[in-house]
């Protein structure tokens, strides 16, 4: 899409209906968009008590102008929220915690991630039923709120696919912003139509196609899961010359029972495993990941693969892994 400029006023939308969809499950929990408008507190810069940009205001404004380019309603919003930073009106100040009743208590989430998808673009990938979808984070331990208000604000956006049978989020640099910074609502919805109208998203689909044509042995995904193990615990100068690789260890555990449990994305006779499933393994277990880091690890795990097939082919920057 040609990059167009947004001129909107700063007010909130009709919101949209709230669904508890799983694209991310760690320590976080469900909530709905008119709790988190109407009982949350929003956190403010304490030099000036000028007010942050509410998690509100990103998730409504994210979807009006995604709706606007895209020209497609959104739908099956889902917001996770983790790390609550909990308060009392001053009323109940001498209160014992187990006496207050809940309007003396106050309440704002340090993290939150959401994500609604646009139906009207939905397509069939190596036999799984794919949809755009919009996911965003805004961490306030990422922003120092010990300053005034004109200091700069940190969002993660990204506009991928979401595979319907697992809701697992399938992110590209190409559409991917892991810091977003801002100083004003103004400023974050520029950015904000700025990564859509520059997304290559038919290029992201040739991405998830291309996933299904490699394959890796048997003996090749168990080298890769023996590399996994050790990465984490390399010297910091052979680390240097090895691809990034975020996937915890608890993560790669997940990947090896999935490879044995996981029907949706099986191995196949001879034990070996296709790119697209084994990158759906990946998806699915980097969900266990914190809001903050949610989006960099799912980043990554398309970033790996993509490594993973240019090794395939013969590049030896991710040779590392299988050898």
């Amino acid at each position: 899409m040609e990059l167009q400029t947004i001129n909107r006023q700063n007010g909130l939308m009709t919101p949209l209906a709230t669904k508890d969809i799983r694209f991310i499950e760690s320590n976080t929990e469900a909530v709905a968009l008119d709790e988190i408008r109407d009982k949350h507190l929003i956190p403010v810069f304490i030099k000036d008590n000028t007010p942050t940009i509410s998690q509100t205001e990103f998730i409504t404004s994210t979807k009006d102008i995604v709706e606007e380019l895209s020209n497609a309603k959104a739908s099956n919003l889902s917001i996770r929220v983790s790390h609550p930073i909990k308060g009392r009106i001053f009323e109940a100040r001498n209160k014992k915690a187990s006496e207050l009743k809940e309007h003396e208590k106050t309440i704002y989430y340090e993290r939150m991630a959401f994500s609604f998808d646009i139906p009207k673009y939905t397509e069939v990938i190596n036999g799984k039923e794919v949809t755009m979808s919009v996911v965003g984070v805004k961490a306030y331990n990422q922003d120092n709120l010990y300053g005034y208000g004109n200091g700069l604000q940190r969002f993660k956006l990204g506009i991928g696919h979401k595979v319907k049978v697992c809701t697992n989020m399938c992110l590209f640099a190409d559409g991917t912003s892991l810091d977003l910074k801002v100083r004003n609502l103004s400023d974050l919805e520029q950015e904000i139509a700025a990564l859509i109208n520059s997304t290559d998203f038919p290029k992201q689909t040739e991405l998830l196609e291309s996933f299904g044509d490699y394959h890796l042995t048997q003996k090749q995904f168990a080298s890769l899961l023996g590399k996994h193990r050790m990465y984490n615990h390399l010297p910091k100068e052979i680390k240097k010359t090895i691809p990034e690789l975020l996937i915890s260890d608890s993560q790669v555990s997940t990947v090896t029972k999935a490879y044995y449990n996981d029907d949706r994305f099986p191995k196949d006779e001879e034990g070996g495993i296709s790119l697209w499933n084994l990158y759906n393994l990946y998806t699915d277990a980097v969900k266990s990941s914190y809001i903050d880091s949610f989006m960099d690890r799912n980043l990554n795990a398309s970033i790996f693969i993509q490594g993973l097939m240019k090794a395939l082919e013969g590049d030896e920057a991710y040779q590392w892994f299988l050898n």
